[in-house]
This record gives structure tokens, sequence and C-alpha cells, in this order.
């Protein structure tokens, strides 16, 4: 499903993904988890990747698989390196942390697996997967 990069967009898209992992099969943990990552993901894009709303479309397609449900987010944003943006100091008091990589460390945090790529023509990657708990 394709949406314009407007944060008014990020309650469908949340919509959307809860959905699928409600069909999916995931619990409320696993359903929070996804939202959480995939509404992080999405802010990013549109603050940090098209740097300002309207900037650009999120193309967001779920699949339910075997194990549970894989999230594709795709963009047209510059290549996006996540191995550039430095791990956050979680120990660090709060006045000392940095604000930079609270978000991509909460996606991996909150997912089995996270997959960044960047496809010539297609734009940046996103792939998200969360497995169904036992």
């Amino acid at each position: 499903m394709l949406f314009t990069g407007h944060y008014d967009n990020l309650v469908k898209i949340a919509e959307f993904v809860t959905n699928a992992a409600r069909e999916a099969g995931l619990d409320g943990a696993g359903i929070y988890a996804v939202d959480t990552a995939v509404d992080e993901a999405c802010t990013n894009i549109i603050e940090h990747g098209y740097k300002c709303e309207g900037g650009g479309d999120i193309e967001c397609t779920c699949e339910i698989i075997n194990k549970g449900l894989k999230i594709i987010l795709k963009d047209r944003c510059q290549l996006f390196d996540p191995e550039q943006i430095p791990d956050p100091d979680v120990k660090a008091q709060l006045k000392d942390r940095r604000s930079q990589g609270l978000g991509l460390y909460f996606i991996r945090k909150f997912m089995d697996e996270v997959k960044f790529a960047y496809e010539p023509g297609v734009g940046n990657v996103l792939t998200l997967i969360k497995y169904k708990e036992k």
C-alpha cells in the first residue's frame, strides 16, 4: 500500500500493519512491537529521509509468513546506511544522551530481524520480521 509521507498518515500505516499483525497471529506484545517499530521507521523516513512532510511516498507491504509477519517499507530517499548511525549509549544519564540513533536502536530491539538495502531505481528497502511467540 502506498502512503504519502505525511505525519497524519502514520495512523493509517499503523492500522494497516496492526491488522496484518493480528491476521498473522501475533500476540499483544508482538503487535505493539510491530506498530512501534514501523511508526519509528516511517517517522524517520519523513523527518530524516525526505526532510519534510510530503517529500515523497512510503510503500508498505505486509506478508504473513509461516512464523509471523514480514513488513517491507520502501522510500525514494537518498541512500540510508544504518552503519553510519552510532549506537546510542542507553546507560548514560538522560541529560548526557544524544537523541540520534534511538529510533534505530528501538527498531532493532522490537523486531526479530531487520534488514536494510538500497536498490537502484527503487530506493531504500527496510525489511522487518516479527515472529509469533510460541
